[in-house]
Protein backbone atom coordinates (compact mmCIF):
# COMPACT_ATOMS: atom_id res chain seq x y z
CA UNK A 1 0.00 0.00 0.00
CA UNK A 2 1.42 3.48 -0.88
CA UNK A 3 1.06 6.25 0.78
CA UNK A 4 -1.28 9.11 0.40
CA UNK A 5 -0.05 11.95 -0.61
CA UNK A 6 -2.72 13.44 -2.51
CA UNK A 7 -3.71 17.34 -2.01
CA UNK A 8 -5.78 18.43 0.96
CA UNK A 9 -7.20 22.15 1.15
CA UNK A 10 -4.33 24.31 2.53
CA UNK A 11 -6.21 25.33 5.62
CA UNK A 12 -6.20 21.60 7.07
CA UNK A 13 -2.98 20.30 8.87
CA UNK A 14 -2.43 16.98 6.80
CA UNK A 15 0.00 15.32 9.46
CA UNK A 16 2.04 11.84 7.65
CA UNK A 17 3.39 9.77 10.84
CA UNK A 18 3.69 6.52 12.47
CA UNK A 19 1.67 4.67 15.25
CA UNK A 20 5.03 3.48 16.78
CA UNK A 21 6.94 6.99 16.19
CA UNK A 22 7.94 9.66 19.01
CA UNK A 23 8.63 12.31 16.48
CA UNK A 24 5.14 11.49 14.85
CA UNK A 25 3.40 11.73 18.28
CA UNK A 26 4.52 14.83 19.31
CA UNK A 27 2.91 17.15 16.79
CA UNK A 28 0.09 14.91 17.02
CA UNK A 29 -0.90 15.77 19.91
CA UNK A 30 -0.59 19.24 19.93
CA UNK A 31 -2.84 19.06 17.27
CA UNK A 32 -5.23 16.69 19.72
CA UNK A 33 -4.45 19.71 22.63
CA UNK A 34 -5.45 22.45 20.37
CA UNK A 35 -9.11 20.84 19.15
CA UNK A 36 -8.04 21.07 15.47
CA UNK A 37 -9.10 19.70 12.97
CA UNK A 38 -6.92 17.72 10.78
CA UNK A 39 -6.15 14.59 8.67
CA UNK A 40 -3.64 11.94 9.33
CA UNK A 41 -1.88 9.66 6.64
CA UNK A 42 -0.01 6.73 7.97
CA UNK A 43 3.34 5.90 7.11
CA UNK A 44 4.20 2.15 7.45
CA UNK A 45 7.78 2.26 8.80
CA UNK A 46 7.94 -1.92 8.85
CA UNK A 47 7.15 -2.40 5.64
CA UNK A 48 9.84 1.22 4.10
CA UNK A 49 7.13 3.68 3.18
CA UNK A 50 9.44 6.21 4.45
CA UNK A 51 12.05 5.52 1.43
CA UNK A 52 9.06 5.41 -1.49
CA UNK A 53 9.03 7.75 -4.05
CA UNK A 54 6.07 9.40 -3.18
CA UNK A 55 6.73 9.54 0.79
CA UNK A 56 10.50 10.87 -0.46
CA UNK A 57 8.79 13.49 -2.67
CA UNK A 58 7.02 15.10 0.72
CA UNK A 59 9.77 14.39 3.15
CA UNK A 60 13.29 14.15 1.49
CA UNK A 61 15.09 12.56 4.75
CA UNK A 62 12.55 9.20 4.48
CA UNK A 63 11.10 9.98 8.36
CA UNK A 64 8.05 10.86 9.80
CA UNK A 65 6.70 13.17 10.82
CA UNK A 66 5.86 15.61 7.80
CA UNK A 67 3.29 18.66 7.77
CA UNK A 68 1.49 19.88 5.17
CA UNK A 69 -0.34 23.03 6.19
CA UNK A 70 -1.04 26.36 4.39
CA UNK A 71 0.59 25.95 1.18
CA UNK A 72 4.13 24.68 3.21
CA UNK A 73 5.61 20.93 3.81
CA UNK A 74 7.72 20.90 7.15
CA UNK A 75 9.88 18.25 8.42
CA UNK A 76 11.09 17.36 11.82
CA UNK A 77 9.05 17.41 14.97
CA UNK A 78 10.18 20.40 16.66
CA UNK A 79 9.90 22.67 13.82
CA UNK A 80 6.38 20.90 12.96
CA UNK A 81 5.44 22.32 16.54
CA UNK A 82 6.93 25.75 15.94
CA UNK A 83 4.86 26.29 12.64
CA UNK A 84 1.75 25.34 14.57
CA UNK A 85 2.19 27.47 17.55
CA UNK A 86 3.35 30.57 14.85
CA UNK A 87 0.18 29.74 12.67
CA UNK A 88 -2.41 28.80 14.88
CA UNK A 89 -1.30 30.92 18.44
CA UNK A 90 -1.86 27.76 20.53
CA UNK A 91 1.00 27.00 23.12
CA UNK A 92 2.50 29.20 21.47
CA UNK A 93 3.81 31.07 25.26
CA UNK A 94 2.05 34.30 26.64
CA UNK A 95 5.51 36.41 26.38
CA UNK A 96 8.22 37.04 24.22
CA UNK A 97 10.96 35.56 26.93
CA UNK A 98 8.66 32.48 27.70
CA UNK A 99 8.26 31.88 23.05
CA UNK A 100 12.07 31.93 23.44
CA UNK A 101 12.19 30.08 26.31
CA UNK A 102 10.25 27.24 25.16
CA UNK A 103 12.31 27.28 21.83
CA UNK A 104 15.50 26.68 23.70
CA UNK A 105 14.22 23.53 25.40
CA UNK A 106 12.92 22.42 22.10
CA UNK A 107 16.55 22.44 20.91
CA UNK A 108 17.81 20.89 23.93
CA UNK A 109 15.25 17.90 23.73
CA UNK A 110 16.40 16.94 20.23
CA UNK A 111 20.43 16.80 21.67
CA UNK A 112 19.55 15.46 25.15
CA UNK A 113 16.04 13.57 25.73
CA UNK A 114 15.93 11.86 22.18
CA UNK A 115 18.72 9.49 23.79
CA UNK A 116 15.38 8.44 25.41
CA UNK A 117 14.49 7.34 21.98
CA UNK A 118 17.60 5.86 21.29
CA UNK A 119 17.69 3.23 24.10
CA UNK A 120 13.82 2.79 23.83
CA UNK A 121 14.65 1.78 19.76
CA UNK A 122 17.52 -0.47 20.82
CA UNK A 123 15.30 -2.01 23.84
CA UNK A 124 12.40 -2.84 21.33
CA UNK A 125 13.28 -2.70 17.70
CA UNK A 126 16.73 -3.43 17.08
CA UNK A 127 18.93 -5.63 19.51
CA UNK A 128 22.67 -4.43 20.14
CA UNK A 129 25.74 -5.05 21.98
CA UNK A 130 24.94 -4.51 25.43
CA UNK A 131 27.35 -1.74 25.87
CA UNK A 132 25.97 0.19 23.24
CA UNK A 133 22.92 -0.02 26.05
CA UNK A 134 25.61 0.81 28.80
CA UNK A 135 26.43 4.36 26.62
CA UNK A 136 22.94 5.29 26.08
CA UNK A 137 21.24 4.46 29.83
CA UNK A 138 22.87 6.87 31.34
CA UNK A 139 22.40 9.88 28.95
CA UNK A 140 18.53 9.30 28.85
CA UNK A 141 18.57 9.06 32.77
CA UNK A 142 20.55 12.72 32.83
CA UNK A 143 18.43 13.99 30.44
CA UNK A 144 15.17 13.37 32.86
CA UNK A 145 17.30 14.01 35.61
CA UNK A 146 17.07 17.62 34.41
CA UNK A 147 14.08 17.90 33.49
CA UNK A 148 12.79 17.05 37.30
CA UNK A 149 15.04 19.32 38.64
CA UNK A 150 14.05 21.90 36.53
CA UNK A 151 10.27 21.59 37.38
CA UNK A 152 11.59 21.78 41.98
CA UNK A 153 11.65 25.43 41.64
CA UNK A 154 7.92 25.05 41.71
CA UNK A 155 6.75 26.14 38.08
CA UNK A 156 4.33 23.58 36.62
CA UNK A 157 5.36 24.15 33.08
CA UNK A 158 9.27 23.85 31.85
CA UNK A 159 8.89 27.62 29.76
CA UNK A 160 7.86 29.12 33.07
CA UNK A 161 4.43 30.35 32.18
CA UNK A 162 0.98 30.04 33.62
CA UNK A 163 0.23 27.09 30.98
CA UNK A 164 2.38 24.71 28.57
CA UNK A 165 3.59 25.84 25.52
CA UNK A 166 5.25 23.64 22.84
CA UNK A 167 8.14 22.77 24.89
CA UNK A 168 5.98 20.53 27.19
CA UNK A 169 4.31 18.96 24.22
CA UNK A 170 7.87 18.10 22.19
CA UNK A 171 9.87 17.39 25.41
CA UNK A 172 7.14 15.17 26.72
CA UNK A 173 6.20 13.27 23.05
CA UNK A 174 9.69 12.21 22.97
CA UNK A 175 10.33 10.75 26.76
CA UNK A 176 6.38 9.27 26.59
CA UNK A 177 8.22 5.71 25.18
CA UNK A 178 10.80 5.55 28.41
CA UNK A 179 8.91 2.56 30.35
CA UNK A 180 9.79 0.39 26.98
CA UNK A 181 13.33 2.00 27.32
CA UNK A 182 13.03 0.18 30.75
CA UNK A 183 12.79 3.40 32.39
CA UNK A 184 10.63 4.01 35.23
CA UNK A 185 8.92 7.35 35.63
CA UNK A 186 8.47 7.16 39.48
CA UNK A 187 12.02 7.47 40.08
CA UNK A 188 11.86 11.08 38.81
CA UNK A 189 8.23 12.55 40.93
CA UNK A 190 8.68 16.13 39.92
CA UNK A 191 8.67 14.98 35.95
CA UNK A 192 5.79 12.36 37.10
CA UNK A 193 3.79 15.31 38.64
CA UNK A 194 4.19 17.57 35.41
CA UNK A 195 3.09 14.76 33.26
CA UNK A 196 0.18 14.31 35.30
CA UNK A 197 -0.68 17.71 34.40
CA UNK A 198 -0.31 17.16 31.07
CA UNK A 199 -2.52 14.03 31.27
CA UNK A 200 -5.30 16.26 32.75
CA UNK A 201 -5.21 18.31 29.81
CA UNK A 202 -8.50 18.12 27.39
CA UNK A 203 -7.68 16.15 24.57
CA UNK A 204 -4.99 14.68 25.83
CA UNK A 205 -4.11 10.85 24.87
CA UNK A 206 -0.91 8.35 25.17
CA UNK A 207 0.64 7.16 21.53
CA UNK A 208 -1.26 3.85 21.06
CA UNK A 209 -4.31 5.47 21.93
CA UNK A 210 -3.75 8.76 19.62
CA UNK A 211 -2.32 7.95 16.78
CA UNK A 212 -4.08 5.48 14.40
CA UNK A 213 -2.98 2.40 12.10
CA UNK A 214 -4.52 3.93 9.05
CA UNK A 215 -5.28 7.33 7.54
CA UNK A 216 -8.31 9.56 9.58
CA UNK A 217 -9.75 13.04 9.83
CA UNK A 218 -10.40 14.30 12.68
CA UNK A 219 -12.92 16.84 13.53
CA UNK A 220 -12.04 20.20 15.11
CA UNK A 221 -13.11 20.32 19.10
CA UNK A 222 -14.42 22.97 20.82
CA UNK A 223 -12.42 24.83 23.54
CA UNK A 224 -9.27 25.58 21.82
CA UNK A 225 -6.70 27.16 24.21
CA UNK A 226 -5.22 30.31 23.82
Amino acid sequence: MAVNTAAAPPETPVLFGSFTSSSSYKPMLYLALAGLAFEFRTVNLKTGLQRSPDYLAVNRFGQVPALRHHGLTLVQSNVILDHLARTTGCFAGATEQERWHARAWLSWEADQITNVAKLRHYSRFRAVDPAVMAYFRPLAEAALGFVDAALEDGRDWLAGGPGPTICDIGCWGRMVFMAEAGLEIGRWPMLAGWAARLAALPGFALPYDLIPKHDTVFAARGGVPA
